[in-house]
């Protein structure tokens, strides 16, 4: 007997997730035997240093086998609140702190905790894929504030100012900002700062996941500036800065009642992530820096080589980012033009082009609210990036 199983509507209404998406594809074309270079995923190409794999291991043999506190064992979360102190100008108590299964997971316990249907989100386009799906999970509306390469896709405060509403809960962006690698430098979110402090009802969620791949010298917080404290969340993790992106590892720091929240909305989803894999975080928030910095100086290198490939290929628009380790090239001009065959309407038929073609991958700009442009990961080796652009090149070369 056969049966009719629906789906429901709010999982029927959700986008997949593009970068996903394009590494699928990938795996699916290699699989066939095709030599593919992905450049699609948002994942550093370095191991986790082995001193903090050893503090896990260390953790393991010592009897971290079992069920943690929901918002993250004590150790850990004061280790996050030094760390916020330290780093961030961010004075964060344990108990503001909770730890989540990634910086995914926190931004949506945030989103679940302050969005009701109706409401309205700033987000800042161009933006992380998963923002816009979150939101609308919850019923409310994403308010797309965008700023183009002309603006070194970073929008102004007079911008956010003008997309507030009655309606309007929560501003949320990231710096060093997924897909652009802009950085917001600290006149720029003072001045954001000053026109959000108008409006206390409103709260910033600024995710800083790529805090540590930055290379302005000086990573800024938004959440340091008194004028908007009390109405700040700051979202972080270790899977970029000390490249754990298996280990699910995020949290952030939030006003008590807001922690509170996202805690009982954790404790009915996941409950707290793994007991070895908090022990070594906290290890690592306390141990040496200088692999993250070697880490970090090498994305500034790879930055500067590919910026120089990618500007000898006619038609690109090339940004220069100040973090992350993307680049998100304009690529309009190609819009329109054909091979004979196929036309190029959009950067998702130009995303396309390049993995059936010449079997790259990247991530089509419209997944991040910016359908002019596709993000290319750096995170791959020296041949690998240069072989891509070589064979991106070649097959643009094509299109008339």
């Amino acid at each position: 007997m056969s049966h009719h199983i629906v789906i429901s509507d709010r999982v029927q209404a959700m986008s997949e997730s593009e970068t996903l998406k394009m590494a699928q594809m990938a795996r699916e074309l290699k699989a066939q035997g095709h030599d593919v270079i992905s450049l699609s995923i948002g994942e550093p190409d370095f191991d986790t240093p082995d001193h903090i794999k050893e503090a896990a291991m260390d953790a393991l043999r010592a009897g971290h086998t079992k069920y943690t506190p929901v918002s993250g064992t004590l150790d850990l979360r004061q280790a996050i609140s030094d760390k916020f102190k330290r780093d961030n100008n961010l004075d964060y108590a344990v108990n503001q702190i909770v730890v989540s299964n990634g910086a995914k997971q926190s931004i949506y316990n945030i989103c679940m905790t302050l969005l009701n249907p109706g409401d309205e989100c700033i987000v800042f386009a161009p933006f992380w894929v998963s923002y816009a799906e979150i939101i609308k999970m919850m019923g409310a509306t994403p308010i797309y504030v965008s700023a183009d390469i002309d603006s070194d896709y970073k929008v102004t405060a007079a911008q956010v100012e003008a997309a507030i509403t009655e309606k309007t809960k929560m501003v949320l962006f990231s710096s060093p900002c997924n897909p652009t690698g802009s950085v917001f430098l600290h006149d720029e979110l003072a001045e954001i700062a000053e026109v959000l402090s108008k409006h206390k009802n409103i709260m910033i969620v600024s995710d800083e996941i790529y805090e540590y791949i930055n290379f302005t010298g000086e990573h800024v917080s938004i959440g340091s500036f008194p004028s908007v404290k009390d109405q700040t969340i700051t979202v972080n993790g270790m899977a970029k800065g000390f490249a754990m992106t298996g280990w699910r590892l995020g949290y952030m720091g939030a006003p008590k009642e807001i922690a509170v929240a996202c805690d009982k909305v954790q404790g009915q989803v996941t409950s707290g992530a793994t007991a070895f894999g908090q022990a070594a975080a906290a290890f690592a928030l306390r141990a040496d820096m200088s692999p993250t910095k070697a880490m970090a100086e090498e994305f500034r290198r790879r930055r500067d080589m590919v910026i120089a490939l990618l500007d000898d290929i006619p038609g690109f628009r090339v940004n220069h980012p100040l973090g992350a380790f993307y680049m998100f090239p304009d690529i309009s001009f190609y819009f329109g033009k054909s091979d004979g065959k196929i036309i190029i309407k959009d950067s998702d038929d130009f995303a396309d082009y390049l993995m059936t073609q010449c079997y790259v991958g990247v991530v089509s700009g419209s997944a991040f609210g910016a359908p002019k442009c596709f993000r290319l990961s750096y995170a791959a080796s020296d041949e690998q990036l240069k072989e891509a652009i070589r064979r991106i090149k070649e097959v643009c070369a094509r299109l008339k």
